[in-house]
């Protein structure tokens, strides 16, 4: 589905025909022949199109013939029914500006960031392509900030249901978030690399003030990257600590169980002994039933005061 978006008096509203349009936004589903008419009206490399359905495509700039290609990731929420996948996974935007300064942008899934721009976009310099390829990157970093907020709110609660009963459930939810971690971390990381390339090289030709927005934006997206890299290092200690936690736990609860064997194997023992074809003092009397009895209860006390002594219980 390609829309073409046009400012007028400060409004955004949708056009019919690319003709005159400030930004056009390609999604899918994708029609039939829509990529390669579209590469054709508005002269643009079939491959700047089509490199976004790569949903590994890596972040990266490219230049051919006039038409400048950017792109980066983004994060989508994971709508995969495997439990054991991430919840957030991260896929590539494609911005290209074309020789007409047109903005173009092309997503192989539905995404927030675009949404986001599609209502802020006409407000300010709607007609500088340079502004409003920067002004995507604020709306993807700032959709980083809010996945990772959602994450660590996650973690918090998987962390708090795990001190209160340690099951395996909320160890494989949390491998669910260390997962979504770890895309964010490299897709940010990438389009960190991605925008400091772009001011090194001066990418897009921006003036004073769109430099300064474009270092504002390296800062925001570096921040991004050390809360990402904080979460990751606070869940992965986090992790080690329950594994430990769990192991401990369970060489407590083998040590008690050891304990119990050991004391109600006592009375056994002692009647062992009485029931032995030997002679044995007060074997033929009703005492000898008390005296096994009161040994076997103070051998167990004793061992049972031994044990909780040394902390078994």
């Amino acid at each position: 589905m390609v829309q073409f978006y046009k400012n007028i008096n400060r409004q955004t509203l949708e056009i019919e025909q690319p003709d005159g349009a400030n930004w056009i936004n390609v999604t899918p589903p994708f029609q039939e022949n829509e990529i390669d008419n579209l590469s054709v009206s508005l002269d643009i490399p079939r491959d700047f199109l089509t490199d976004t359905l790569d949903i590994e495509e890596r972040a990266r700039y490219e230049s051919e013939d006039g038409v400048r290609l950017l792109i980066l990731k983004t994060p989508v929420e994971n709508k995969s029914v495997n439990e054991s996948d991430a919840y957030y996974v991260t896929i590539p935007i494609s911005i290209i500006i074309t020789n007409r300064s047109q903005v173009l942008t092309v997503n192989s899934f539905e995404n927030v960031a675009i949404r986001r721009f599609l209502n802020t976009f006409a407000k300010r310099h709607p007609e500088r392509p340079n502004m409003m390829v920067l002004k995507i990157f604020e709306k993807v970093v700032m959709d980083f900030m809010e996945v990772l907020k959602e994450i660590n709110h996650r973690r918090n609660i998987l962390e708090q249901k795990l001190y209160d009963a340690n099951r395996n459930e909320e160890l494989l939810y949390l491998m669910r978030v260390q997962k979504s971690l770890v895309y964010l971390v490299m897709a940010l990381r990438s389009n960190e690399l991605l925008l400091m390339k772009m001011e090194r090289t001066n990418f897009l030709n921006c003036d004073e003030e769109e430099r300064e927005f474009l270092a504002d934006l390296i800062v925001e997206f570096s921040q991004a990257l050390e809360m990402a890299d904080t979460y990751t290092n606070i869940l992965s200690s986090t992790m080690d600590a329950f594994a430990s936690i769990i192991n401990n736990n369970m060489n407590i609860v083998m040590k008690r169980l050891t304990a119990i064997t050991i004391i109600l194997s006592v009375p056994a023992l002692v009647a062992a002994f009485f029931g032995m074809n030997v002679k044995f003092p007060y074997e033929n009397s009703p005492v000898g039933l008390y005296i096994a009895i009161f040994l076997s209860v103070i051998i167990s006390v004793v061992l049972s005061l031994y044990f909780n002594k040394k902390r078994w219980f």
